[in-house]
């Protein structure tokens, strides 16, 4: 089992989160994305803004010591929310379900909520699994695969 862990997001993440953030597969699945996942120019100024954002928590997961992605929570109307990406490489191994569980321990906001392509059933299957619950559907355009999709939107309570 890899041992997971959280850390502040450093600048040496950014080349490999850069890469992870432009796998084709990853990209589908989150559906959700940079306009244009190829503009590094973009990624950097929105990690910039991310990173000194005073309401925003930003988390690098390791696995083993090793950069496998990031975790956070965000504010959408006044919502908490949650996000990651995680390395694919590592899809279905409980690196994200084991990040999710060490940032749910930090993060006291509640309700929370999460937000996932419906369709990315690995990602439904950590959020539920850290008991967040369904509390709907709705219908948005989805950047990386140009077309409007249905999006799961969960919350978790207490």
């Amino acid at each position: 089992m890899v041992e997971v862990a959280l850390r502040p997001v450093e600048d040496r993440d950014l080349d490999t989160l850069y890469e992870l953030m432009r796998d084709p597969e990853s990209v589908r699945m989150a559906a959700f994305i940079a306009r244009d996942p190829d503009d590094r120019e973009a990624f950097d100024l929105h990690m910039a803004k991310l990173r000194t954002s005073p309401d925003l928590i930003l988390r690098a997961v390791t696995g083993d010591g090793r950069f496998l992605g990031t975790i956070g929570r965000f504010f959408v109307d006044g919502d908490a929310e949650i996000t990651y990406w995680i390395d694919r490489a590592v899809w279905g191994r409980g690196v994200a379900s084991r990040a999710l569980a060490l940032l749910l321990e930090m993060v006291e906001d509640r309700p929370l909520y999460a937000r996932a392509a419906s369709d990315n059933l690995g990602s439904l299957r950590v959020l539920r699994k850290a008991g967040f619950a369904v509390v709907g559907t709705e219908i948005a355009y989805a950047s990386a695969r140009d077309a409007e999709i249905e999006e799961t939107i969960l919350r978790l309570d207490g």
